[in-house]
């Protein structure tokens, strides 16, 4: 099981308290969980990623292991720890303003 940590406006939307517990069909990917992260809670398709090109949203960032893995391709195999569920991955609302 991989444990996903949704910022704030997404848990609400989802209605869930705290981190998710997903099983991931295949290979662990970034793809692979965010696919069971929408299918589980449908009310999040188009929130995380652009429905028409399958890209992040632009303020969305991706963490896991103290590393950023946002611009990774979202085929590549998540860190060994994530697969494990010994760590989450962070979904993480980005900062924005000036």
């Amino acid at each position: 099981m991989i444990r996903v940590v949704l910022p704030a406006h997404l848990r609400t939307l989802a209605r869930v308290g705290g981190e998710v517990m997903l099983a991931v069909d295949g290979a662990p990917t970034l793809a692979a969980v965010l696919d069971a992260l929408e299918r589980r809670y449908p009310v999040l398709r188009g929130t995380i990623r652009d429905p028409a090109t399958r890209r992040r949203r632009p303020l969305l960032r991706f963490f896991a292991c103290e590393r950023d893995l946002s611009h990774e391709p979202l085929d590549a195999p998540l860190p060994e720890p994530v697969v494990a569920g010994r760590e989450p991955l962070l979904i993480v609302g980005a900062m924005a303003g000036g």
